[in-house]
């Protein structure tokens, strides 16, 4: 259950600290964010599309209830999109606080997030499963979207493209969900081996999870849980 697995968490943290969001005293964070109630912090983004287009590219974000067949009763984050550009990036991200300032951090990433597509499949672009890269990733300073000279919204990090990670993200996976069948499946992807991010002078970060579509159609991802280990 979410809930139990949740107040587990919840109360080891505090054991080891006097919030969330501050250091434990073995110097290891483990966060985790379950959105049974809301958004716990974290805020939705899009990228990788022209400016004014929103309605267009059918874009929205907001905290769900889990679709169909899964469980509705629980809570999620939902991001959709109409991939027209062929490189739309949908994307989450959320502040982590009182860390160590200046200070290079490890991180370690898991997310449980739910797709609707079967593996194998085939579509405009690509794949609407194997061309949807799943990314995750952390920065010092909070990640924003900026209209370049030819009036597109571009992310001002280095988030790689579509298959290949960049300096701040790396690609976890994909959107297939691993079985035959089109129906919402909840699906584990975590980070191989853990990212490097050096926190800023406030002894702060931003966490990142995001898809990068190669497919030129609509995709509606619901994240069921989000977590992220932090280590010296």
């Amino acid at each position: 259950m979410k809930n139990k697995t949740f107040s587990i968490l919840i109360l080891a943290v505090f054991l080891a600290c006097d919030s969330d969001d501050e250091q434990p005293r073995n110097d290891r964070l483990t966060l985790k964010y379950e959105f049974e109630a809301d958004a716990e912090g974290w805020t939705g983004d899009f990228a990788d599309y022209p400016a004014g287009e929103e309605e267009a590219y059918g874009l929205e974000f907001k905290h769900s209830p889990h679709p169909e067949p899964l469980d509705n009763s629980q809570g999620s984050l939902m991001l959709t999109g109409r991939n027209h550009s062929d490189d739309l990036f949908m994307f989450v991200k959320r502040q982590v606080t009182g860390l160590s300032p200046n200070t290079e951090y490890r991180l370690n990433f898991e997310v449980e997030f739910a797709s609707n597509v079967a593996t194998g499949q085939f579509g405009i672009g690509g794949s609407p499963g194997e061309s949807v890269y799943l990314k995750a990733g952390a920065t010092p300073a909070e990640p924003q979207k900026e209209e370049d000279e030819l009036g597109w919204y571009r992310l001002d990090i280095d988030k790689g493209n579509q298959a290949t990670g960049g300096r701040h993200m790396v690609v976890i996976g994909n959107f297939a969900n691993g079985t035959d069948n089109n129906i919402y499946t909840l699906k584990t992807l975590s980070t191989s081996v853990p990212l490097t991010v050096t926190t800023n002078s406030e002894g702060s970060l931003w966490l990142l999870f995001g898809t990068d579509s190669g497919f030129e159609g609509e995709t509606t991802i619901y994240m069921n849980s989000i977590e992220a280990e932090l280590y010296k």
